[in-house]
């Protein structure tokens, strides 16, 4: 860990940033793990939009700019939009904090702690909540990797008050739930890669044989619907949830899968969406969190930054971001597109 983190602070104060490669290695290994350095700065690039095709316009201005709405974050996750009050929620993971963001009065403190609250100390790096969703009750459900839980805040005041979902499959405690989805039927679709544990799968810690993606069903079953994936992260549904999508964020198959979803809620055999790994030792960034909007359209964070596909799988184009992008949310509108990168809480208009 030392010997990691001296090498990415000797990296940047000896260039401008590190290579993508060594960023790539550190997300992978030591961010996911620990989250132990904050986030190397680099510069927002002032002209990121990238067309490949050019059905990428209808989404989004080929001049659009990225604004910095706030910084200074250890690793910015999950960022989720709050129906009433168009704010923005997100985690610093490594902080066990979430912060909200309000376009009238800017930033403040939302939850602390957000995802460890003292369970299962051994080893324990103490990270806070990933993702987080409002759920069909309007009640933020997170996942949280330091209690190895997905939760449910029950309470803000004086303190978060949290109702475990979900904290073992087959007797066995999670790793650390990443992300979070909520299905038609009421169900729950969540993520368990190790990033949580402090060796990631070399953790003593680890109980579950694989890195999953899993499904809670209303009455409280927990099923296993992917085994295979090396570390399953962000997931989406499509707008008429007949498939889910799944990212695996690792640089050495950093890949997105497209699953149908089968009317017991089990999911079919997964289809390659996208392959990214060629360009983890070029771009930094792993294929992270993602959304999909109402017509369709798959926006993903990955290498460089964001990537835009239509609903029949023709990438679109990019959206370059400078430094390592966590994870995405849209207004209700569709008409902004919220991005945690690294340090930053960031915005882009679109089209709707």
């Amino acid at each position: 860990m030392k010997r990691c983190l001296d090498f990415m602070q000797n990296k940047s104060s000896s260039s401008k940033s590190p290579s993508s490669s060594v960023v790539n290695a550190f997300l992978a290994i030591t961010l996911g793990s620990s989250f132990a350095l904050t986030a190397v700065a680099a510069e927002i690039p002032t002209d990121p939009v990238q067309v490949i095709h050019g059905d990428m316009r209808r989404h989004i201005a080929d001049k659009a700019q990225l604004r910095v709405l706030a910084e200074g974050f250890q690793w910015a996750e999950g960022p989720v939009v709050e129906a009433k009050t168009g704010d923005v929620l997100f985690s610093d993971v490594p902080a066990n904090k979430v912060h909200r963001y309000s376009s009238k009065s800017g930033l403040s403190l939302y939850l602390a702690p957000s995802g460890y609250t003292g369970l299962w100390p051994e080893r324990n790096p103490g990270q806070g909540a990933n993702g987080l969703i409002f759920n069909q009750k309007g009640e933020l459900v997170l996942a949280q990797h330091g209690d190895r839980c997905l939760a449910v805040l029950k309470a803000e005041a004086p303190k978060p008050n949290y109702q475990c979902l979900a904290q073992r499959f087959a007797e066995k405690l999670l790793n650390s739930p990443n992300d979070v989805v909520q299905a038609k039927d009421g169900s729950y679709y969540f993520t368990d890669p190790p990033y949580g544990l402090s060796e990631g799968d070399k953790s003593p810690e680890k109980q579950q044989p694989v890195n999953g993606v899993y499904r809670l069903a209303p009455n409280g079953e927990v099923t296993l619907l992917v085994s295979d994936l090396t570390r399953p992260n962000g997931l989406a549904f499509s707008p008429d949830g007949q498939f889910l999508y799944v990212a695996n964020s690792d640089p050495a198959a950093a890949k997105w899968w497209r699953y149908p979803v089968l009317a017991d809620g089990k999911l079919g055999s997964g289809t390659l969406w996208y392959d990214a790994t060629s360009l983890t030792s070029s771009e930094a960034g792993l294929p992270d969190g993602l959304k999909v909007k109402k017509d369709g359209t798959v926006i993903a964070t990955g290498p460089g930054g964001l990537w835009f596909w239509n609903s029949s799988g023709q990438l679109l184009g990019r959206v370059k971001t400078g430094v390592a992008s966590a994870n995405v949310a849209l207004s209700k509108d569709e008409r902004i597109l919220y991005i945690t990168a690294s340090q930053y809480l960031l915005e882009i208009k679109l089209k709707f």
